[in-house]
């Protein structure tokens, strides 16, 4: 199952796979394919392994630094929603939401496939529109409101909407937490970060191996909003200092042009932070996710260890290493 790096841990080997939880369920994504291991109402393991279509393999461009970061992260979430949705069909019939009118009127009027594809291409536009109404346009908005701050002031001004928005991020990642529903989700959630620290590891992927690991994984993807959100803050500062824009409408604008390049800084400075982080400076990197984890992961239980495990067995590459970060 591994290499030398894998098999001792003073070799520092990380894996590029990563996972994201769902509903009785996680998501593995590997090198060339992704698994989808869902704990069905009866008990069982439903699996589902499907090949990986990177389009970077198509458009050699698109895996350019600055440039992935972007892809890679809308990819990820149209994979993510889909797989969500999936795990969704196996909740018992009185859990399950009434498909909306929207929903009904794709589906009729569309193919299954073309429908999904459909389905899903929304909610990727209603998430990250929730997402720019949350963190760019209320705090903008909010702050824009004081009268002292309007005219001048833009370190200021960017540093307080900067505040804004870690506060309604962690609010609402706190809120979140204390759903029932979402407790589950962030304890499949600490389920994929041991198994994958155990693998790591080079132990052998059984329940009680798992179980010994941490939660706290330092490539994580909830990890990776907040440096997003803590980024945005220097980003738009260093903007400011070149262009003084005191209108909130032509602010949020600026903001949205210099989203994209946001998130490629944050994808880059993650993937640094995730091969070097057995040093000082991206241990000090990556504290401030770590600690997010805090809310956005919960100590599984032994069936939840064993879908982890189910789901990251499924997409180990059969060439030794091939998953290296």
């Amino acid at each position: 199952m591994s290499n030398k790096a894998q098999d001792n841990p003073s070799c520092g080997f990380r894996t590029s796979i990563g996972g994201q939880a769902l509903i009785e369920g996680i998501l593995m994504r590997g090198v060339d394919k992704q698994s989808v291991v869902i704990r069905s109402q009866t008990g069982e393991l439903v699996t589902k392994v499907e090949p990986l279509r990177l389009l970077k393999e198509k458009h050699p461009f698109l895996g350019w630094p600055l440039i992935r970061g972007v892809v890679n992260f809308l990819d990820s979430m149209a994979h993510g929603m889909k797989a969500i949705t999936y795990s969704a069909q196996f909740l018992p019939d009185e859990e399950q939401e009434e498909p909306s009118k929207l929903d009904k009127w794709i589906e009729a009027h569309f193919s299954s496939e073309k429908a999904e594809k459909l389905i899903i291409a929304i909610a990727v536009v209603l998430g990250l529109g929730l997402a720019v109404g949350l963190f760019i346009f209320l705090p903008t908005a909010l702050v824009g409101l004081i009268p002292g701050l309007r005219h001048g002031h833009d370190g200021v001004r960017t540093l307080l909407e900067g505040i804004l928005k870690l506060v309604i991020f962690l609010g609402y990642m706190a809120a979140v937490s204390h759903m029932k529903e979402m407790s589950r989700m962030w304890a499949y959630h600490g389920a994929e970060h041991k198994t994958i620290y155990c693998y790591e590891h080079g132990k052998e992927l059984t329940v009680d191996n798992v179980r010994t690991e941490s939660r706290f994984h330092p490539r994580c993807g909830t990890s990776f909003l907040l440096v997003v959100i803590i980024l945005s803050v220097l980003v738009f500062i260093i903007a400011n200092a070149f262009l003084h824009v005191d209108n909130v409408f032509l602010r949020i604008l600026v903001k949205l042009l210099l989203l994209p390049i946001v998130v490629s800084l944050s994808y880059e400075l993650n993937r640094w932070i995730g091969r070097h982080d057995e040093l000082a400076i991206a241990k000090v990197l990556s504290w401030p996710g770590r600690m997010l984890q805090h809310l956005t992961t919960r100590e599984p239980d032994e069936g939840m260890m064993e879908v982890a495990i189910t789901a990251l067995k499924l997409v180990i590459p059969d060439q030794k290493g091939a998953d290296q970060w």
